[in-house]
């Protein structure tokens, strides 16, 4: 069974920075995202890394935050700059089997997901 561990989390104030780091146990062979649950929304995609190192990024963080990931295509980093208390919520690594042609649209297209980490930005 795949285990996806997130670290990096953590408070920082309006303006600061943070690193999420998502480790897998293996490759699972498809796209890598990172979304995030804020306190009674749904949970929404954030960044992604497709085939071929294609980057996809939502709207609220294009600019702000950057995702990459290593060679082996086991670690996903998402490297959060100029935070805002609208980026407050829980943060999920996700992984799927296959390659997604729209990335950060359903959370039912990943078979695997971290446990999550808190992001607080206070104002």
């Amino acid at each position: 069974q795949v285990q996806l561990v997130e670290s990096g989390g953590g408070s920082v104030q309006a303006g600061g920075f943070l690193r999420l780091v998502c480790v897998s146990s293996e490759y699972t062979g498809g796209t890598m995202a990172w979304f995030r649950q804020a306190p009674g929304k749904e949970r929404e995609g954030v960044a992604s890394m497709g085939k071929i190192g294609m980057p996809a990024y939502a709207d609220s963080v294009k600019g702000r935050f950057t995702i990459s990931q290593d060679n082996a295509k086991k670690t996903l980093t998402l490297q959060m700059n100029s935070l805002n208390p609208e980026d407050t919520a829980v943060y999920y690594c996700a992984a799927s089997n296959r390659w997604l042609l729209r990335p950060l649209s359903s959370e039912d297209d990943y078979n695997y997901w971290g446990q999550g980490t808190q992001v607080t930005v206070s104002s």
